[in-house]
């Protein structure tokens, strides 16, 4: 399902076609990497839905996206990814769209001190990965309403060096790092990504499941660390990652270009997928294991309460 090679040289968002008549639902929209995903989409004709947890913060948003492209159909849907009953009430309201065409989780969390949730998650992997996991599932049937349905799922490079426990995923057998606890995050967003795509392989109507990564990008996240972990990341970002215009790039790129396989995973073309454009690229081997996806989907429904309603397909 992944490809080494690059498949658009240069791909920047001025060669999106047109995405009018299609609505996107972006988590995260209010910052970073998913405001310029949802400026770009809105720009191309989108109906653009800001599924967002700072409402005020979205309408500011909203408003300026109306501004700057007059027309442009960009609402607000309240959702905090790390409440259940939250995402519930979004998806119901989300849901009650004509269809979902293409949702992008993107939203995410990093170097947070250690808190669980009350269902007995660990603050990165609610945010991260299984807030997005229940909310994609609540949507399944407005994304089967679409002629062309896909799931975005943002993930890092740092992936490779996380580590699932599915057996821990309180971390209170081990000792907590905000890094490692955030790398796990994101192997469990990799993994959820290819097992979607396992899963939806011989659907009769699939949802499409890509994911992607934006290298090493100078987001919010970057500036909200707290002590000496915080202001290496501040400091470094600074210094030597590439701005979000370009780490946007590859989850425009695998939300709209119709081409992509399923499966496939998209990220900056430089050295050590660090910056560039966008280009198909390679999941480490633990992302790609169809025993642990089996795995972290059973914990995920387990966990979230919520559930798939297609029965898996092997």
């Amino acid at each position: 399902m992944n490809c080494s090679t690059s498949t658009a040289p240069g791909w920047t968002a001025d060669r999106m076609t047109s995405q009018q008549g299609r609505t996107f639902v972006v988590t995260g929209a209010t910052s970073g990497l998913g405001l310029v995903t949802a400026r770009e989409l809105a720009a191309h004709g989108a109906r653009v839905l800001l599924a967002v947890r700072d409402v005020a913060g979205g309408e500011a948003v909203a408003s300026s996206l109306r501004r700057a492209h007059p027309g442009a159909e960009v609402e607000v849907r309240h959702v905090d990814l790390l409440d259940l009953d939250s995402i519930r009430r979004a998806a119901e309201r989300i849901g009650q769209e004509a269809a979902v065409d293409v949702l992008v989780n993107n939203a995410g969390i990093s170097a947070v001190g250690h808190s669980v949730t009350p269902q007995g998650a660990e603050h990165h992997l609610m945010a991260n990965h299984l807030g997005h996991f229940a909310l994609t599932a609540l949507l399944e049937p407005a994304m089967r309403r679409s002629d062309a349905p896909r799931v975005v799922t943002v993930t890092s490079y740092l992936h490779a060096q996380g580590e699932l426990d599915l057996d821990d995923l309180t971390w209170q057998r081990r000792k907590y790092a905000p890094l490692a606890a955030y790398s796990a995050s994101k192997l469990a967003n990799a993994v959820f990504g290819v097992e979607l795509a396992r899963r939806e392989e011989r659907s009769p109507r699939p949802i499409k499941s890509v994911i992607a990564h934006p290298g090493y990008s100078n987001t919010p996240m970057q500036k909200k660390g707290t002590g000496l972990m915080g202001v290496a990341m501040r400091i470094s970002g600074n210094l030597f990652a590439q701005d979000v215009e370009m780490g946007a790039l590859p989850q425009l790129f695998a939300a709209t270009e119709a081409n992509l396989p399923a499966g496939a995973y998209v990220g900056p073309d430089g050295k050590g997928g660090r910056s560039g454009y966008p280009r198909l690229a390679t999941l480490s081997p633990e992302a790609q294991d169809p025993d642990l996806g089996r795995g972290l989907w059973a914990r995920s429904e387990e966990i979230t309460g919520v559930r798939w309603s297609s029965a898996p397909i092997r």
